[in-house]
């Protein structure tokens, strides 16, 4: 009996998210095909310039926009920012600063420290326990 080993497959749509890309900015041919494991570690390891160019100037998809402007994928919606920006838009974004961005940027900064209170408090928990089990 021989094993026949099959190829990891993906949708494009997948293989895009994975590589932080909007998928109907990439070519037809990704689009419309399936993307194996293999094929997407290379685009990963040596990307082509297509790949590039998207990563460089967008357009990007939300998760990308929102990184990149220091808010959560919400508080693009809450903004009015439903679609794809490129690298252009989101810069011209930040130096408009405007008001919802402020907002969207002091709240994502309060839950970027509220989760550290709390892992910091949890591992002091974890600490108190690991002591008392040891007395």
């Amino acid at each position: 009996m021989t094993s026949h080993h099959t190829a990891q497959t993906m949708k494009p749509a997948t293989a895009a998210k994975k590589l932080g890309v909007y998928l109907e900015a990439t070519p037809a041919e990704f689009r419309e095909g399936v993307v194996s494991r293999s094929e997407l570690n290379a685009l990963q390891t040596d990307p082509p310039e297509w790949l590039r160019e998207l990563r460089r100037n967008g357009p990007h998809p939300r998760p990308v926009v929102a990184a990149k402007l220091g808010v959560s994928i919400s508080g693009l919606a809450r903004g009015g920012v439903t679609e794809a920006l490129t690298t252009e838009q989101i810069d011209a974004l930040k130096q408009d600063n405007p008001e919802w961005l402020q907002k969207e940027r002091a709240t994502q900064a309060e839950v970027r420290k509220e989760a550290v209170r709390i892992k910091e408090k949890n591992a002091e928990r974890a600490a108190e326990q690991s002591r008392d089990a040891r007395s």
